[in-house]
């Protein structure tokens, strides 16, 4: 395995090729007496999607809630035994889009033009008043929706969150809302909430969702506000339709993210696509090869992962190029005036992807029991790791300043806590059922 970049001297030490799970322990107290996994919460139950952002930082738009960052790190709680504060926000976020159900509804019934990214529902708002920002953003984004709909559904069906009946009206809205905009060929701003396209990120979230809806309806352990009543209008084969539809979309893009001929949309590689190998979990093992082939091969590099190939979100001298307010505005209509600041090969190498490629093998190790999974595993929760700050941060990104790899000034991001959360505990679990069978080290 290669050598890793590592930020923080203090923990040079505890980085080790070879964990026992008494290693993990300290470090996760080493992580707890810094504060490194301490999330911001607000009353409700959701997470901004910067932690501690104020004063003049608040510009970058962080202190509000995005809904794909919340549900990462509410599922992170959820796999870290906090499963009360990963209901609590889901709730929460459910309470937002019941309050702008009729969104849903209008677009589904064509009152509202789905063209109009301020016409579909807001994917990024006001956390405390639960209102949506009047701001214009890129709201095109079905995985973000993809993404809720699957972890409601799950915590539905392990029987942690009761649904109630403004829920299965919802959740109808949902389906409908995906059947009219025809989600499979549905051209959206996706996670990185830019140039529109039809992107199999995005398509494959709701693929996943769609999936776990149809178990949920099954389940024995989801709990209802009516008793003895589900009271949805939904049937299968209504839900299968759409799968094979998403499922025959992915067949023909993957393992690329977007095979439209345009050059503006067309992308063979994008790290977004690691999601649906997990946790989203709709790839088989071939394509999951695929998929981490290509994030492997073209966009890792020494200090973090691109997000793809010609990405210019904070790119060389970002902060010489743009003013604080131009930084993270909404460039979805005006991209190629970004990408001209761009120079090959200095895209910002970001933190949220090393802790998911550790947590795919920790996946694979747990089904395999191969103790290469469990070497990957490791090494790529090594290099998550190695990219904390010397303040014990989980920053968003490294980029060039002046020639030299820095954390961007989003640090630290709540989606990269909640990543490496995930990856500790999945390492822990590994550890654990290695040590049964194995004695105490790799």
């Amino acid at each position: 395995m290669e050598e890793i970049a590592i930020h923080n001297n203090r923990l040079i030490e505890v980085i080790k090729p070879d964990y026992s799970t008494d290693d993990i322990r300290r470090l996760r107290a080493v992580f707890e007496e810094h504060h490194t996994f301490r999330f911001p919460t607000l009353n409700n139950g959701l997470f901004p999607a910067g932690a501690f952002v104020s004063g003049a930082a608040a510009v970058s738009g962080y202190h509000h809630v995005w809904v794909r960052d919340n549900i990462f790190v509410a599922y992170a709680h959820y796999l870290n035994g906090k499963s009360s504060s990963a209901v609590r926000n889901v709730q929460s976020l459910a309470a937002y889009f019941v309050k702008y159900h009729s969104r849903f509804k209008d677009i589904a019934s064509g009152k509202l033009d789905s063209n109009e990214p301020m016409n579909r529902p807001h994917v990024r708002f006001d956390g405390d008043k639960l209102e949506e920002v009047g701001q214009k953003w890129a709201h095109a984004q079905n995985d973000a929706l993809g993404y809720f709909l699957w972890f409601f559904c799950k915590l539905a069906s392990d029987g942690l969150l009761t649904i109630a009946p403004c829920h299965m009206e919802l959740i109808e809205s949902f389906v409908g809302y995906f059947q009219a905009i025809r989600f499979w060929e549905d051209e959206d701003s996706g996670h990185w909430e830019e140039r529109r396209k039809i992107g199999a990120s995005s398509i494959g979230v709701v693929v996943g969702a769609l999936q776990q809806l149809k178990a949920m309806l099954s389940s024995n352990n989801a709990r209802y506000e009516l008793s003895g009543s589900k009271g949805l209008r939904l049937d299968t084969d209504t839900i299968d339709n759409l799968v094979e539809h998403g499922n025959r979309a992915l067949r023909e893009i993957l393992p690329a993210e977007c095979i439209q001929p345009e050059e503006q949309k067309n992308r063979p590689y994008d790290a977004a696509l690691l999601f649906l190998v997990y946790p989203i979990a709709v790839v088989q093992r071939g394509m999951a090869d695929k998929i981490i082939r290509n994030v492997v091969l073209h966009l890792k590099g020494e200090y973090g992962i691109r997000r793809y190939l010609g990405d210019s979100y904070w790119c060389a001298d970002y902060k010489e190029l743009l003013n604080a307010e131009e930084r993270t505005k909404d460039f979805s209509d005006e991209i190629a005036q970004r990408d001209a600041m761009l120079k090959k090969g200095e895209e910002a190498q970001w933190c949220i992807f090393d802790p998911m490629l550790s947590a795919i093998y920790g996946e694979r190790y747990r089904q395999s029991r191969d103790s290469g999974d469990l070497e990957r595993q490791v090494f790529y929760f090594n290099r998550s790791i190695g990219q904390i700050t010397p303040d014990f941060e989980c920053p968003e990104a490294y980029y060039l300043d002046h020639g030299e790899y820095v954390p961007n000034d989003h640090s630290p991001l709540v989606w990269t806590q909640a990543n490496l959360w995930l990856a500790l505990r999945l390492i822990e679990q590994s550890l654990e059922s290695h040590d049964k069978s194995h004695g105490n080290l790799i």
